[in-house]
């Protein structure tokens, strides 16, 4: 009979190179869920924790930081999962989760390499992470210069997709030889395009109801053309004939959105962002071209003036709560929306605008209108947002208070901090290499070897995470306390009533306090960075 008194979860992971092999979600549900099963055990379903698509080399994962909540709060007693890169990649954050995991008193059970009692299990276990991450970027290296030489040879192998208007044809379909097999009826529609905008002059917009107009479906059956894809297939150069290697490459993550977009997690699913590269990093390879490069070039030069004559006309639509207003029926968000000439016409008639949710513009989807949610005067809410900060702004010293609370130990210097990091870091990593020398030149024994390394590697652990965390809260300690003293600067001059701040302090001061603003369609409700429970009486 089951035990029903071991309280059994499940972790399991992918990520997005991962999906289309065999370690799939269900996949290793089915197999831990056999071995939980063997094992005389049940999983109660809210202990089954899944990342679907994070990157194993990131600790800040929905899933993750779920089990590891619940570990803490002693409602686990045995974890199950295939391996151990389902925790992650990096030794180093395997090592930190296992040992948290053991402090809470669960014990981890992997259903491939599973972890021995002795230190000759521990080591192997050491050793298999430390491979596992190696493997990983000696695989990534190689697969970046054997496109890219291949990209040099002119080969459409590594291009893999093709845009509207062509068929991919793989290397076994096409005979050891990758190539774009041209689609008439799609060449023909992107012809048109370009002729529409490279001949006529038409505006990206204008594009999309022709093609609506037309009846023109999208390559995934869509009536609704967006500006978007139009636009990416103006600026494609493969429909010149010299499809584009490398026209984005892995940077750094760039800062997060005001609003994070509709249906994505606030924390990115990668510690990456993709950045466009310049054209003289990009590698040309030779493709069936569908227009000149006379009408090609008459395209991009088109588009650059309707990008020049949009920002002339853009200088008076500004609103002070752009990106932070979001639509609570329906999730999207909103943006701002002038009346027409006409209706703001006559006798003491002044123009004004609304905040607009984007689901109730039935164009984006394909006619249909998804949000009924009433709009907003841009005036009125701007005014009630800021009447709203002026009033916690009113006691300054309860601001900073509650930043310096949540950013306590910044008198300690965080950059001496990081720099103090950095040596013990190097320290560290210098003893591991002197004891693999001394172990190499038969200086130390193995009983003697295995636990020293050990710990020694679990203090890098230790100490990489924490170098990590502070590099970041050193970054945003720097940032809160700019904000904080241009808060204090303005809440000196509301004290005195001096003067009304203009448009950019007052922009720059919510865009510090406030999150997002919610509007439904009896109530508004700004959602602040910092709670607003410090700042009521």
């Amino acid at each position: 009979m089951p035990n029903h008194d071991l309280r059994v979860a499940i972790y399991a992971r992918v990520s997005g190179e991962q999906q289309a092999k065999e370690d799939t979600i269900d996949s290793q549900f089915e197999a831990v869920a056999q071995r939980i099963a063997s094992d005389s055990l049940e999983c109660d379903p809210e202990l089954r924790f899944v990342d679907d698509g994070y990157s194993g080399s990131i600790l800040a994962r929905p899933g993750l930081e779920r089990l590891r909540d619940q570990a803490a709060a002693g409602a686990i007693d045995r974890l199950y999962m295939l391996d151990p890169d389902r925790l992650s990649r990096k030794y180093a954050y395997q090592v930190l989760i296992l040992e948290e995991l053991t402090r809470c008193g669960v014990e981890v059970v992997f259903l491939r390499n599973p972890v021995g009692r002795g230190p000759e299990e521990d080591l192997l276990l050491q050793v298999q992470g430390m491979i596992a991450e190696s493997e990983r970027a000696k695989i990534m290296e190689r697969c970046r210069r054997g496109k890219q030489h291949a990209a040099r040879r002119g080969s459409v192998n590594v291009l893999s997709g093709a845009p509207y208007g062509y068929r991919y044809v793989g290397k076994h379909e096409g005979g050891g030889e990758a190539r774009y097999q041209v689609i008439a009826e799609e060449a023909r529609v992107v012809r048109r395009i370009f002729e529409w905008v490279g001949q006529e002059r038409c505006s990206i917009g204008e594009v999309c109801r022709r093609l609506r107009r037309d009846g023109v479906p999208t390559r995934t059956g869509k009536s609704a053309w967006d500006r978007s894809t139009v636009w990416l297939i103006l600026k494609n150069p493969a429909y010149r004939g010299a499809a584009a290697f490398g026209k984005t490459r892995s940077g750094e993550l760039k800062p997060q959105r005001l609003r994070p977009q509709r249906g994505r997690p606030e924390q990115p699913r990668r510690p990456v962002s993709r950045v466009d590269t310049s054209s003289k990093d990009q590698i040309l390879i030779e493709v069936p071209g569908l227009v000149s490069e006379d009408l090609f070039g008459a395209v991009q030069a088109q588009l650059e003036e309707n990008r020049q004559r949009r920002r002339d006309r853009s200088g008076g639509g500004r609103y002070l709560l752009q990106g932070l207003v979001v639509c609570k029926r329906c999730g999207y968000g909103c943006y701002g929306k002038p009346t027409s000439r006409a209706s703001a016409k006559g006798k003491g008639k002044v123009p004004y605008a609304y905040y607009r949710c984007t689901g109730s513009d039935a164009y984006r989807f394909g006619g249909q209108r998804l949000c009924w949610n009433k709009q907003v005067r841009t005036d009125l809410l701007d005014a009630a947002v800021w009447e709203d900060v002026r009033r916690l702004l009113s006691e300054p010293e309860r601001v900073r208070g509650e930043y310096e609370r949540r950013l306590r130990g910044a008198e300690t210097g965080p950059n001496q901090e990081v720099e103090h990091l950095n040596k013990l870091v190097s320290n560290v990593k210098r003893m591991i290499s002197r004891l693999i020398d001394a172990y190499g030149d038969g200086l130390l024994d193995k009983s003697e070897f295995e636990p020293r390394l050990t710990a020694a590697r679990e203090r890098l652990a230790r100490l990489e995470e924490e170098h990590r965390q502070r590099i970041g809260a050193a970054t945003q300690e720097a940032e809160l306390r700019l904000v904080i003293g241009q808060l204090e600067e303005f809440a000196r001059r509301v004290s005195q009533g001096l003067e009304e701040p203009d448009w950019d302090t007052r922009r720059e001061i919510i865009r510090a306090l406030v999150k997002k603003v919610e509007i439904d369609e009896q109530e508004i409700r700004i959602v602040y960075r910092v709670s607003p429970s410090p700042f009521e009486g």
